[in-house]
């Protein structure tokens, strides 16, 4: 064979060999998500992800949506008095003390277990789905595998995308299970990791579902308090518990207006 010939067949080689491995990368449209799909299948069965959650990401579809969603964030830009307007600040506070009035019992025992008030629960509440209203219209795990196979922040999403598909093999969710536009589900809008991390089953059911109101905001509470809760201090800017609402959502707008709309509920 002539060195011309031993070449281009180590060429060959060497590109068959790499294509698992291109087919494996983050990318920035959807031409690469089938691909990328099939090479995270290998990833997710090495986390413990089984049979119905790999027909689950099998079954993906990029969620164009999502991506659109995910360059578009506006919260970040606003000040606070617009966000809260934008928000309706003041329909949830009025509707937050009177959940928290026909149900004291209920949230005075999630104040005593987790030690997190009524009013930021609430109003967690409120802002995320409008208590429920709307829980979002996305497939959650098409979505939150978009958002693992995107160059953007790939890293962060990844646990989340092996958290869904774990929640359909473990029966929380399916794969036409519909959520936020970025795979948060349910009441509060969790990501699909920190569902399975930080989930209660509040009714006695026996099951954790966060499309069930006790269920998600006793998940809820559970993960504030896990992130370092300190029960009795203040939460608004610059006391204790600030710093807690600040895991819950990563623009500053949010963490203030949780903080007023939270103390004015329980007011």
């Amino acid at each position: 064979m002539s060195i011309k010939s031993v070449f281009a067949a180590i060429t060959a080689t060497t590109l068959l060999c790499a294509t698992p491995v291109l087919a494996a990368q983050c990318g920035n449209n959807g031409g690469g998500f089938e691909a990328w799909k099939n090479a995270f299948a290998s990833e997710a069965k090495r986390a413990g992800v089984g049979k119905r959650g790999l027909q689950a990401l099998a079954g993906a579809r990029y969620a164009t949506k999502t991506i659109a969603a995910d360059r578009n964030q506006k919260s970040f830009k606003y000040s606070l008095d617009k966000f809260m307007k934008v928000r309706g600040a003041q329909t949830i506070i009025a509707q937050g003390r009177k959940r928290k009035a026909k149900n004291a019992n209920f949230y005075a025992a999630l104040e005593r277990q987790y030690g997190v008030p009524a009013g930021v629960v609430i109003a967690i509440h409120g802002m995320e789905t409008g208590f429920g209203g709307f829980m979002g219209d996305s497939a959650v795990v098409s979505a939150i595998t978009t958002l693992a196979y995107d160059c953007r922040r790939s890293d962060f999403f990844v646990p989340h995308a092996i958290g869904a598909l774990k929640l359909v093999d473990e029966g929380s969710i399916t794969a036409a299970t519909k959520g936020a536009k970025h795979g948060e589900l349910g009441h509060t809008q969790f990501l699909p990791g920190n569902a399975r991390k930080y989930g209660v089953d509040a009714n006695g059911d026996g099951r954790v579902d966060f499309y069930n109101q006790s269920d998600a905001l006793a998940s809820t509470a559970n993960f504030l308090r896990q992130k370092g809760w300190h029960p009795g201090k203040g939460y608004q800017e610059g006391q204790p518990n600030f710093k807690v609402i600040k895991q819950w959502n990563a623009a500053g707008v949010y963490q203030k207006a949780i903080a007023i709309m939270g103390a004015k509920i329980d007011g």
